[in-house]
């Protein structure tokens, strides 16, 4: 039997209060031309015993540990043999036609090596989570349209920087060509690592408004600012530096990698999470010989478009937070003079 031409793969740790959802909506797709594989993290909740048990059309690939969104997935992908991987969360819900939508891309749309989708906040499903991946310069992404309304302001397709892989289609291709997500990674911005390195590649994106999933958001690893998400963000920011950024490149782009790590570090502390950020930080520090050591020198977009590109996507994201704020009722007056100085 052929393989289906959409594999879903959902990587999952302790995720059974999720998955009944997850699975349903997939059981409600109006095509059919799909598999669907869970890879399993060395879960203790579980999760694989209730899915054979409740959801026999799905094929479960256990790891005796969790090791991380990385190896999960990158599991996955190495398990199955289809032309398109379909990443996603396990704490999503799919909209019926997403698959048949995502299908349709794939030939509207031959040029493109990956696909971001719309994603909208699974409790209330008039706010967006995310609408295809821009980023900042600092390293380290941003969903457009987080938090936003939903008043329409994203519904075309169009081209963008990247995808989130809590949700997004990929070529088999793309990963022949660039590799597969960073293990080292662990969590938090291997997506972002992934982008960079398709951006630098010469590779496309593009946004599917009709293809929508419902996202709670940090269901496994908890609230948002955390010990774990600090430590772990602030290590992986240095690390899509390391791997993605050309010597010569850096002079243009070390003011807005120092502003977003003041930033950062201001926040932190207010959420009283300094020490994560300084172990993150010792961590980076510690490895980032063996992780410049993956930098590629056979990029093929030259610097110089490298940097246009991402500051085109970090001018989207600027435009994104600042119309947040506008709806939330605040004022932009320090974003402004970011973007007046800086892009």
């Amino acid at each position: 039997m052929a393989d289906p031409q959409i594999t879903v793969i959902i990587p999952n740790w302790n995720g059974r209060a999720f998955l009944p959802a997850c699975l349903s909506s997939l059981t409600r797709q109006s095509v059919g031309d799909f598999a669907v594989l869970l890879v399993d993290n060395g879960s203790e909740d579980n999760s694989v015993t209730f899915v054979r048990e409740h959801f026999p059309f799905v094929r479960c690939l256990t790891l005796p540990e969790n090791r991380g969104f990385g190896a999960a997935v990158n599991a996955g992908i190495g398990a199955c043999a289809s032309p398109w991987l379909f990443l996603l969360n396990n704490d999503t819900e799919v909209e019926e036609h997403c698959l048949e939508r995502l299908l349709a891309a794939t030939k509207r749309y031959p040029e493109a090596d990956f696909f971001a989708l719309k994603m909208l906040n699974f409790h209330d499903h008039a706010i967006l989570d995310g609408a295809g991946d821009a980023a900042l310069r600092a390293g380290v992404g941003y969903r457009l349209g987080t938090m936003e309304q939903d008043r329409g302001q994203y519904d075309e397709d169009r081209p963008v920087f990247g995808a989130c892989a809590g949700a997004a289609l990929y070529s088999r291709r793309l990963f022949e060509r660039i590799g597969l997500f960073d293990e080292d990674f662990f969590a938090y911005l291997e997506d972002v690592d992934l982008n960079f390195r398709a951006c630098r590649a010469g590779l496309s994106c593009r946004y599917l408004a009709g293809a929508v999933v419902y996202h709670i958001g940090s269901a496994s690893s908890g609230a948002k600012i955390s010990p774990l998400t600090v430590r772990l963000s602030t290590r992986n920011c240095f690390f899509v530096g390391a791997k993605n950024y050309s010597l010569p490149c850096l002079p243009r782009l070390l003011p807005a990698m120092l502003i977003y790590q003041i930033t950062w570090l201001i926040l932190v502390i207010k959420k009283r999470q300094f020490i994560p950020w300084l172990q993150g930080l010792i961590k980076a520090l510690s490895a980032l010989p063996r992780m410049r050591r993956k930098f590629r020198r056979d990029a093929a977009l030259p610097d110089d478009e490298f940097v246009h590109q991402l500051t085109e996507a970090e001018h989207q994201v600027v435009a994104s937070i600042m119309a947040r704020r506008r709806q939330e009722g605040k004022g932009n007056a320090l974003l402004d003079l970011y973007q007046k100085i800086f892009l």
